[in-house]
């Protein structure tokens, strides 16, 4: 039987009463830095903060975070959410995780985000942060949702926002997940078909904060956990398909205070030329192999900018960072950084823009 097959006798069991217990599911990024794990344990009160829940660990030798010798790897509660596939109390919990010795693990970069975002220099700036996931739909044999087998689809044209088979591929996968995110509480903003078949995006935002990093990382592994109902995969992959393709990124619009008042797009020019000065290093934050898979992405093609040059513009798609039309006509608004790919990390992402462009970090 296939996924879906099982799904009406699953349901059988879903339906049973669970009592006064509650199931609490602990997810975390895993030693790849991209990837994410997840394990279930049940409590006998709802939680509704995530203090209310115990530390727990997990096998991190099995995971890329630890030795088989000295395994045990501590999972700390950091995000409450809804969960829209046992529903009722149960809950999605996102942990941070920490060694042996509790220090961070080398793929925990949250602790080193929200340690940025408490410094009273950036909360008093506020930052906002909307970041627009693409990502790639895939069949269980790893060829793109709706492509044809050995060939291709027709060049790309029509199927951006598209509507209508043969133009759309996936868009079942693409509702349940919109409906999940909402569900559980995460900020999505929105959805549409991107301009290469079977692919998609979607928008978180806009976030305060660390609360950036924490909804996207939520939002994928729900991304991931509805796809397994589909017998379908999803990839974040920045350039899935080589050739005259799109690639997938992760734009992340920024905004501080100070460039959503009146007169902020003095503000917005200041932060585009901190981040003009610190292209390299930001590239180093925006993939999670320090740049390389962002080579695959930023060519200067397909409307990227090349990773080699930082460049600016209004409406332009081809830059590196964008001011959107309607902000240069308000004189406020906010920046679009177009250059961090779909797979990035978005603690690393948040976390390199506010000490370039708030805590004024040069080196």
């Amino acid at each position: 039987m296939d996924e879906k097959s099982n799904n009406p006798i699953l349901a059988k069991y879903m339906s049973l009463d669970q009592g006064d217990s509650i199931q609490a599911m602990y997810i975390w990024v895993d030693g790849t830095g991209e990837h994410l794990r997840c394990k279930t344990r049940t409590v006998s009160e709802e939680p509704t903060k995530p203090e209310d829940l115990p530390i727990w660990n997990f096998d991190g030798s099995s995971t890329n975070q630890a030795e088989g010798s000295n395994s045990d790897v501590y999972l700390h509660p950091v995000a409450l959410f809804r969960d829209p596939f046992r529903r009722g109390k149960n809950k999605l919990v996102l942990c941070e995780t920490y060694r042996f010795d509790h220090k961070p693990t080398t793929t925990n970069t949250r602790k080193s985000c929200v340690d940025a975002m408490s410094l009273d220099l950036v909360k008093e700036a506020a930052p906002w942060f909307g970041i627009e996931q693409e990502y790639t739909l895939l069949d269980m044999d790893g060829h793109p949702l709706g492509w044809p087998k050995g060939g291709f689809p027709g060049p790309q044209g029509p199927y951006y926002c598209a509507v209508g088979t043969g133009k759309v591929f996936g868009r079942d996968v693409v509702e349940a997940h919109y409906r999940a995110c909402l569900y559980a509480g995460v900020k999505i903003a929105g959805t549409n078909a991107e301009v290469m078949p079977a692919q998609w995006e979607y928008q978180v935002g806009p976030c305060e904060g660390i609360q950036m990093g924490d909804h996207l990382w939520m939002s994928r592994f729900l991304l991931h956990r509805v796809a397994e109902d589909f017998g379908t995969t999803v990839t974040f992959d920045p350039k899935p398909v080589p050739g005259d393709w799109n690639g997938a990124g992760a734009h992340t619009n920024y905004s501080t205070e100070p460039m959503r008042k009146e007169g902020g797009m003095k503000y917005i020019y200041e932060a585009i030329e901190r981040l003009s000065s610190r292209h390299d290093y930001h590239i180093r934050m925006y993939d999670p192999n320090e740049g390389e898979d962002n080579k695959r992405l930023l060519t200067g093609l397909h409307e990227t900018s090349s990773i080699e040059n930082f460049s600016h513009g209004v409406a332009n798609r081809g830059a590196s960072v964008r001011i959107p039309r309607h902000c240069a006509e308000d004189g406020k608004g906010y920046l679009e950084d177009r250059r961090p790919s779909s797979n990035c990390d978005p603690y690393q992402v948040t976390e390199a823009i506010v000490r370039t462009t708030i805590l004024l970090e040069k080196v």
